[in-house]
């Protein structure tokens, strides 16, 4: 019985914590726990407070569960709620957005995984770290909208339609704060860029 209830979709789940069965958002729960607890870290420093707000998020969505009425999936609307309570916990406390710690694999990143990716030698390693360092400054100075768009494509891999649903816009306005959000970052760390491509031209000769 068990194996059979933690195999159920979210859809199904969702339909038995809205018929009164609480122990179906323990399964959701532990379902996306890891998930949301990453995305929250995203935007705050303290691990006290990514806990606080992670179980904030849930509460609220396990409240708002009567009212979901299934028009995007479940992950995606929790996303939403989780990324609202940051914000919300960001507003309320002063507090600026945790400086992301950037994590590459070669996809759509345009000068940001070509440079990070060459740290073969102790110069390339150096030039690596500073390069880490200017994008998460860069990445934490965009506009609140920019980054969490940039956030839930680069880091957690949805899609733009997702991401969409999660900040609750157009899909031609997901593309352009992503491309803004590229944009500056790569403007951000172009004169390293520069830099390391004189260093390794003189290098060569």
């Amino acid at each position: 019985m068990e194996s059979r209830v933690s195999g159920d979709t979210d859809k199904a789940l969702v339909r038995r914590v809205q018929a009164g069965d609480a122990r179906a958002f323990d399964l959701l729960f532990m379902r996306y726990q890891h998930r949301i607890n990453s995305l929250v870290a995203r935007y705050v420093r303290s691990n006290e407070d990514v806990e606080d707000i992670t179980q904030e998020a849930f509460i609220k969505a396990y409240r708002a569960l009567p009212r979901f009425r299934g028009e995007s999936a479940f992950y995606t609307w929790l996303y939403r709620i989780a990324v609202n309570t940051a914000k919300n916990h960001l507003a309320s406390s002063s507090r600026r957005l945790q400086e992301v710690e950037i994590e590459t694999d070669g996809s759509d990143t345009g000068q940001v995984a070509q440079a990070l990716s060459s740290a073969d030698d102790p110069e390339g390693a150096l030039r690596s770290d500073q390069l880490r360092r200017a994008v998460d400054r860069a990445i934490s100075a965009l506009p609140a909208d920019l980054r969490s768009a940039l956030t839930l494509r680069e880091f957690d891999g949805l899609s733009y339609a997702q991401i969409a649903d999660v900040m609750e816009c157009p899909v031609g306005t997901v593309r352009s704060r992503i491309f803004r959000a590229r944009e500056a970052v790569d403007v951000a760390i172009r004169p390293l860029l520069d830099r390391g491509g004189k260093a390794t031209n003189r290098a060569e000769k």
